[in-house]
């Protein structure tokens, strides 16, 4: 996870790689790219992630001498990657999504040796869900629950106000449950 002090190193890099300094631009990305893709993937999904990690950092190697330090540069990149993201859906709106079929393939398939078959199971489970919700509510949860960033950091890359955030995931959370809650009646 990040912390204050590690926030105040990447706004640090950010700064100096903007000022030129290609060491700093180098660990700059190394710190960060982790949480571009974790994003990413989580917003687009795994098989678009790359792509659209390498994106985000050609923007940012270009909005890097603009970078004002207004906000840490963890929040400034997640907010461009978010940008990216919703860019690649205007531009790609025929892309196929992941289908409810391909999660029960995908949870047909013997799990890694070790690996527990209930759990991963769940896990499919509960991706499909997650991807079933409305957008901004799955981006939203996504960025509070899953990556741990709190409300006003998520409010900040997302471009929305806190308390939409907070209205967001209590959302999210409720249909998640009204789902949970209606399938498990169904068997």
């Amino acid at each position: 996870m990040h912390s204050a002090r590690n926030d105040a190193r990447v706004t640090d890099l950010a700064l100096r790689a903007g000022r030129g300094d290609r060491e700093a631009l180098t660990e700059f990305i190394r710190a960060t790219q982790d949480d571009v893709w974790r994003l990413l993937a989580h917003l687009g999904g795994r098989d678009i992630a790359d792509d659209l990690t390498q994106e985000t950092y050609l923007r940012v190697m270009s909005a890097l001498p603009r970078f004002a330090a207004r906000s840490s540069a963890r929040t400034w990149l997640l907010s461009l990657a978010r940008r990216v993201w919703v860019d690649n859906i205007r531009h790609d709106m025929a892309r196929p999504r992941k289908s409810v079929t391909e999660y029960e393939d995908a949870a047909a398939t013997t799990p890694d040796e070790g690996a527990n078959a209930s759990s991963w199971s769940d896990w499919i489970d509960a991706r499909a869900l997650i991807d079933a919700l409305p957008t901004e509510r799955r981006e939203a949860l996504i960025l509070t629950q899953v990556l741990g960033y709190t409300y006003e950091e998520a409010a900040k890359i997302s471009g929305v106000r806190i308390g939409t955030i907070r209205s967001r995931v209590a959302r999210a959370r409720k249909d998640l449950i009204e789902t949970t809650a209606a399938n498990s009646g169904e068997e």
